[in-house]
């Protein structure tokens, strides 16, 4: 059986400065933003996403993890179907790039992400 799900995608982390975090982040990994908008910037690092989001973005957790789907509305009906708690709808965030995040039966977030632009991890031959 394939999984629909492809891999750990993105990671996102909540912060009270966006410009400095921007700032830090791009000294600390060396690495400068692929997307960078006054509501979410993300990073390409080592072929997985680093995304900084303002802390008044809505609200969810901290830390929330990201897994790369290719038909992000089915995933979402198919993970509530399995028992997860919607938290936000799948919506678009900017190009094509689309994002949802549920709760599991334990109460940890989930997100899916449907992103073409984002290539991912490919492990050497």
């Amino acid at each position: 059986m394939t999984s629909p799900i492809l891999g750990l995608r993105t990671t996102i982390y909540k912060v009270s400065d966006l410009a400095k975090a921007k700032e830090w982040y791009s000294k600390t990994f060396a690495a400068t933003p692929y997307f960078d908008e006054p509501y979410y910037v993300g990073f390409e690092i080592g072929g997985f996403e680093l995304g900084l989001q303002p802390e008044d973005a809505p609200k969810g957790e901290n830390v929330a993890v990201f897994w790369g789907v290719e038909d992000i509305q089915t995933e979402y009906e198919r993970f509530l179907a399995c028992g997860a708690t919607a938290v936000e709808p799948p919506m678009n965030v900017g190009g094509e790039i689309m994002v949802a995040t549920l709760k599991d039966p334990w109460n940890n977030l989930l997100g899916l992400i449907y992103n073409p632009e984002f290539k991912g991890f490919t492990p050497a031959p």
